[in-house]
């Protein structure tokens, strides 16, 4: 909606890391130093920690667009709660490899045979593991027993570790994890930009997709933008995306200090609105698409209300369907005719529900990255 309005060519501030849009400041250039330094010694791990939303994911992209994949071959797993033989087989399939139904053992015979068939050929191997923090001992363990595989003596496997600031004090602290601290070559913690560094990285972000000054943005909204972010980027662009949007909604050639303060004073409330709202449950009960559409159309405590309305509607459904399953059955084992049509109904209502909650959610994502009319939505 708002590029068209201020012309530009896509949307500067995507929350999702893209290595087009990978912005220099002082502590990505420190960070991309000790990377450099930590490849070139092509063995053991490296740590790279920070802030969630800091770059460090977008950093890395970056940094692999420039290497050579004839000199270097790369796996990459985004890790949840791994125990070690789970760890065993991500990295095997994250490399490529077929190791689904086969035990432990096989799959680091798999990975074995692999990394020495890359290293005959003339490839190093590096694996990089983002969200590092969610790992346990167990699995960082079996993380640096990989890190033992040599052919001769050249070793096949370095690590790239990505986590947040507790993963930094995790390998620095924790007694079992001393073996693997001896083999950290390279550690960095990633900072968040500077005061003076904001400008220039919304600047650049704006640039890259055409824009000429409109909207104009003063020195005072930068210096706001700071304060209210403190510079961390993914926050930076949640903010820039809601000022955009609300300047085209509102018609705006430029930005004020106002507009930012009231921007980030309905993100505080929908934040607010979201946690009181919220029920304890699990992500996974919410699907992926609705994630999508939350992140998307910036408008998270109202759909989560319209979220929560569903699932208690669903769930008294599904309570009225529990009782009804409790019915003793004929003879033949069903339902008595008036029970068993009531079942087939409530079954119907359920699917409804969610079909008709899901529709809502795809025309609202439409209407943001599609700039269908938004009466449609």
């Amino acid at each position: 909606m708002y590029e068209q309005f201020y012309g530009l060519t896509g949307r500067p501030f995507q929350l999702t890391p893209d290595p087009d849009f990978y912005f220099e400041s002082a502590s990505h250039k420190k960070a991309l130093s000790y990377l450099g330094y930590g490849l070139s010694q092509g063995e053991g791990f490296m740590v790279i920690t920070g802030e969630v939303g800091a770059g460090k994911s977008t950093m890395v992209a970056h940094l692999m667009e420039k290497v050579d994949p004839d000199q270097l071959t790369v796996g990459k797993i985004v890790t949840s709660a791994l125990d070690g033989e789970e760890m065993i087989h991500v990295v095997a399939q994250c490399f490529g490899l077929e190791v689904e139904g086969r035990d432990k053992a096989a799959a680091l015979g798999a990975i074995e045979m692999f990394l020495g068939d890359e290293a005959r050929e003339g490839r190093r191997c590096l694996l990089v593991v983002d969200e590092s923090q969610n790992l346990d001992v167990e699995a960082l363990e079996e993380l640096r027993m990989l890190s033992n595989f040599q052919l001769g003596s050249h070793p096949l496997l370095q690590t790239l570790l990505l986590g947040q600031p507790e993963f930094r004090q995790m390998v620095a602290g924790h007694p079992e994890l001393e073996q693997l601290r001896q083999r950290v070559i390279a550690s960095y913690h990633l900072d968040a930009l500077e005061v003076e560094e904001v400008e220039a990285y919304v600047r650049h972000r704006l640039e890259m997709v055409g824009w000429t000054g409109n909207p104009e943005i003063t020195e005072d909204v930068f210096a706001e933008l700071f304060d209210a972010t403190d510079g961390i980027p993914r926050r930076i662009n949640q903010v820039m995306n809601r000022l955009l949007l609300l300047g085209a909604i509102e018609e705006r050639a430029g930005f004020t200090v106002k507009m930012l303060d009231d921007v980030c004073a309905e993100m505080l409330v929908d934040a607010e609105q979201g946690a009181s709202n919220a029920e304890p449950q699990p992500l996974e009960t919410v699907a992926p698409q609705e994630v999508a559409a939350l992140a998307a159309v910036g408008m998270s405590a109202d759909i989560s209300a319209e979220l929560k309305e569903r699932d208690a509607r669903i769930t008294e459904l599904e309570a009225a369907i529990d009782e009804l399953k409790a019915v003793p059955r004929t003879a033949s084992g069903d339902l008595p005719a008036d029970y068993a049509d009531k079942l087939v109904e409530l079954e119907r209502r359920i699917d409804d529900q969610e079909q008709s909650v899901r529709h809502v959610l795809t025309l609202l994502v439409e209407w943001f990255e599609e700039e269908t009319p938004r009466e449609a939505a």
